[in-house]
């Protein structure tokens, strides 16, 4: 049975990998710290859903899934460092928009804030090891998102230009392979380009504008990492670019991504025709009928 939305899926997934990361890889998550950012981010997006009369973003469905990411990628010693990055993780979609959309990814933001402004946060990029079964876990669950929000082309672009740069220093300094493969074999580094980088609200609309942001988002991830030895360097690097999407969207005009348009591609052909022409079924049995 089809769920009603996309968003259901990212749930289940990113659920799926935090109870995989935790029974698999024995990460020392406390389960109230779980509890905090989830409880913390739905009530955030409750009240300022209310207080700014959007009603478009009363949704909980985006306010759950960044309090899984941050549960997933975002390491505390106390609640208060959860609470608060999970609180203007979800504030930045109200404050920081152009045009009635908000240009930061809000996990991204909270994640980053909680870096900045919090002495006991921290973010463990090699957490989910080197295995291949994981990447074939997250390349799996991420095509069935890809494939509907029609974002295929930020991961490629972005993946193929940090592998490219990553082939050329490796040429370069004449390493062998394995290095290669070493640097490139990371969960969490498809987690950030099949789950964080492609978040259609927050990206630009155009398809060649995601591209080239996407590429510049690669080329800068690959600066902070080898020449600043920053391991955490694509999140820096989607936080500072993140504006970028708005000039690239005054540039390459394209309509902005719905959620509800995306939802109506998991309907089959008839729920179509009867949620675009709801009275099409009792004329139908009228007609029987007579």
């Amino acid at each position: 049975m089809l769920l009603k939305d996309i968003r259901d899926y990212q749930i289940l997934f990113l659920g799926l990998f935090l109870v995989l990361g935790i029974g698999t890889r024995d990460w020392t998550l406390r389960p109230e710290l779980i509890g905090v950012a989830i409880a913390t981010s739905l009530i955030t997006q409750w009240i300022l859903s209310l207080v700014t009369g959007k009603e478009q973003m009363a949704n909980l469905r985006s306010a759950l899934i960044t309090s899984l990411g941050l549960s997933l990628l975002l390491r505390a010693d106390h609640w208060t460092t959860m609470a608060i990055a999970a609180v203007i993780a979800i504030a930045s979609k109200f404050l920081f928009q152009v045009g009635d959309k908000h240009f930061f990814n809000p996990t991204n933001f909270g994640i980053i804030s909680a870096l900045i402004l919090t002495p006991d946060a921290w973010v463990s990029p090699g957490q989910w090891g080197e295995e291949w079964w994981y990447g074939l876990l997250f390349v799996g669950t991420g095509s069935m998102i890809l494939q509907r929000v029609g974002r295929w082309d930020t991961t490629a672009a972005f993946l193929g230009s940090y592998s490219l740069l990553e082939a050329i220093r490796n040429l370069w300094l004449g390493w062998t392979w394995d290095v290669y493969w070493h640097r490139l074999m990371s969960g969490s580094l498809l987690l950030f380009a099949l789950f964080m980088i492609t978040d259609p609200r927050s990206i630009p609309n155009s398809r060649i504008g995601r591209v080239i942001w996407a590429i510049c988002i690669a080329g800068l991830t690959f600066i902070l990492r080898n020449y600043f030895f920053i391991s955490t360097a694509v999140f820096w690097a989607l936080f500072a670019l993140a504006p970028l999407t708005i000039l690239l969207d005054v540039l390459w005009l394209a309509p902005r991504f719905s959620w509800q348009e995306a939802d109506e591609e998991l309907l089959t052909p008839v729920q179509t025709r009867l949620i675009a022409s709801p009275n099409s079924c009792t004329d139908a049995i009228h007609r029987v009928s007579n």
